[in-house]
């Protein structure tokens, strides 16, 4: 895994609606304008209002967030990512796929999927802040941040 820092960054994931637009948040919060961001999945998905409230309480804004598929995606088309980090065996199937005649690194980072959690709100909640957490932790390691973060 690389350590240098992309100028343009995809996230993939089954559906964005969970772990590809928690990524993208986390990484816009950190990183501003400064790198380019966004998110996408192999099929359409639904809003979740358990990753608003997770994210909110590391004060990521997920107002402007749009659930997209990769077909969606309009920059897809010109492939202007440096970087796509997939998060789920079917999105990282895709995205090498997608890019295997292309110059862009791949890198597939295992992320368990928190809508599968049964149990209270609570233990829901719990789920996907671990999801979250594990994110920003594999972010600031991947895109040189200190750990205090």
């Amino acid at each position: 895994m690389g350590t240098e820092r992309p100028g343009a960054v995809l996230f993939m994931c089954s559906m964005n609606s969970v772990r590809s637009p928690m990524a993208e948040g986390l990484l816009r919060r950190a990183l501003g304008k400064s790198i380019y961001v966004a998110s996408a999945g192999v099929r359409k998905g639904v809003a979740d209002g358990f990753v608003t409230e997770v994210m909110e309480e590391m004060d990521a804004d997920m107002a402007k967030h749009r659930i997209k598929t990769i077909e969606e995606l309009e920059d897809w088309e010109g492939l202007n990512f440096d970087l796509v980090v997939s998060l789920s065996p079917e999105a990282h199937h895709r995205a090498l796929e997608l890019t295997r005649t292309n110059a862009i690194d791949v890198e597939y980072w295992p992320t368990m999927d928190p809508t599968l959690e049964q149990g209270s709100r609570e233990q829901r909640l719990d789920a996907y802040r671990q999801v979250r957490d594990q994110l920003w932790k594999k972010i600031r390691q991947r895109f040189g941040m200190s750990t205090g973060s």
